[in-house]
């Protein structure tokens, strides 16, 4: 068995479009402002084996999703801005959670954080070219997957 990340990436991405939160919801790390109003994108951080799941045969996977959502931070009413950025990553968050196994496509999402890093996400601020802010939560998103590479002797 091989990584599938545009399967992985394709759940986030479903999951994410389906809130109906998002004016648009990008498959790879913008490289320029995504825009007005919520906006989200996801892509491939890490890729590692995961010990306590692996055996002699073959090694478990640990693939860490980003996801980030934007909003520019000059939204009025500027007070809505953490408002409705918190609450879009609680709708996923939500999600993630909900969809356990992502669709059948991994063993686990890492709610707790038993290998890595938790389901989680992070707050702050981020510009492009041109001068714009953003408000941000980035989301870690740990996904566990079986038996991603065959060991051989």
């Amino acid at each position: 068995m091989a990584l599938n990340l545009t399967t992985y990436r394709d759940v986030a991405v479903s999951h994410a479009m389906a809130t109906g939160l998002f004016g648009q919801v990008l498959d790879h790390e913008p490289v320029s402002a995504p825009g007005n109003g919520l906006s989200a994108a996801f892509w491939v951080s890490r890729i590692g084996p995961v010990p306590a799941g692996s055996g002699l045969a073959s090694t478990t996977a640990r693939l860490e999703l980003m996801g980030r959502l934007f909003l520019p931070a000059d939204t009025e009413p500027q007070g809505g801005v953490d408002v409705d950025l918190t609450g879009a990553a609680d709708a996923l968050l939500t999600a993630y959670t909900g969809d356990f196994d992502f669709g059948g496509t991994v063993r686990n999402v890492d709610l707790l954080g038993a290998h890595g890093t938790s389901l989680s996400a992070v707050f702050g601020y981020t510009s492009f070219t041109g001068g714009t802010t953003y408000r941000v939560a980035t989301l870690t998103i740990p996904l566990i997957i079986n038996n991603v590479w065959g060991q051989v002797a």
